[in-house]
């Protein structure tokens, strides 16, 4: 790749991640089925209506997600990701719309899962328990677990509807950022997909890299069309 990314030493850098970063790794996505994961739609398994009309399609619906998340394994966007954090420490923000623990597993210390977390759980009452780490694979209504209070354990996922996990956090680091990069994300979803426009306003370079030129792009300084796991690991000068 000719072009590079030039992080310079007061360079702060926001990354934001989204479903084409995971599909890489073999992970499906919703908007590469045309809205549909394996015959289920968004409204029948990703919505808190769902969860109240029917908590054991959920829990399967996750459990074949846990499932095809044990089986993956991090992609070399994965690995470039954690790679930059090494260089540049706290001068990098990840921030991921993907539920999945792959930037973990490619060694990234920093992440911040805006839509929730495919590995953990929590108590549907919001009884003030805490989210916890949890593989279990529920099937079945009788193998959904309680929690103390009576509760049904439901996943760690901003379903649709729900408010994104960390905003103030978020828009913080947006405000502190001098470079943003969106890698993989469509620019579909809100409020990631405002990102962009959030950082052009004030005046921040903005980098997309994805196989598709995305909606919003005409947010972005410059465009790298190439898949994440093929552009990442060459892309960033670090300058000293």
């Amino acid at each position: 790749m000719r072009n590079k990314i030039e992080i310079g030493p007061e360079d702060r850098i926001f990354v934001l991640t989204g479903a084409g970063v995971s599909a890489e790794s073999g992970l499906p996505t919703f908007r590469d089925n045309g809205g549909l994961w394996n015959g289920y739609r968004v409204e029948e398994v990703a919505t808190p209506e769902a969860w109240q009309e029917n908590a054991e399609r959920v829990w399967r619906f996750y459990a074949m997600r846990r499932k095809d998340g044990l089986q993956s394994e991090p992609n070399p966007a994965h690995i470039a990701l954690a790679h930059l954090e090494e260089q540049l420490g706290d001068r990098l923000f990840l921030c991921t719309q993907n539920v999945d623990d792959l930037h973990e597993r490619a060694g990234s210390k920093r992440v911040l899962h805006m839509h929730g977390e495919l590995f953990r759980s929590r108590c549907s009452r919001e009884c003030g328990r805490e989210d916890f780490a949890d593989q279990g694979i529920y099937e079945t209504a009788s193998a959904i677990p309680r929690c103390e209070c009576g509760g049904r354990i439901r996943p760690h996922i901003v379903w649709f509807g729900e408010m994104p996990l960390s905003m103030d956090l978020i828009l913080n680091e947006l405000d502190r950022c001098t470079v943003l990069l969106v890698a993989g994300s469509s620019g579909t979803v809100h409020p990631a997909a405002s990102f962009a426009q959030w950082a052009q306003r004030r005046g921040v370079r903005t980098f997309y890299v994805g196989p598709e030129r995305p909606i919003n792009a005409d947010l972005f300084t410059e465009i790298f069309l190439a898949k994440a796991g093929e552009a990442l690991p060459s892309l960033f000068d670090i300058l000293a």
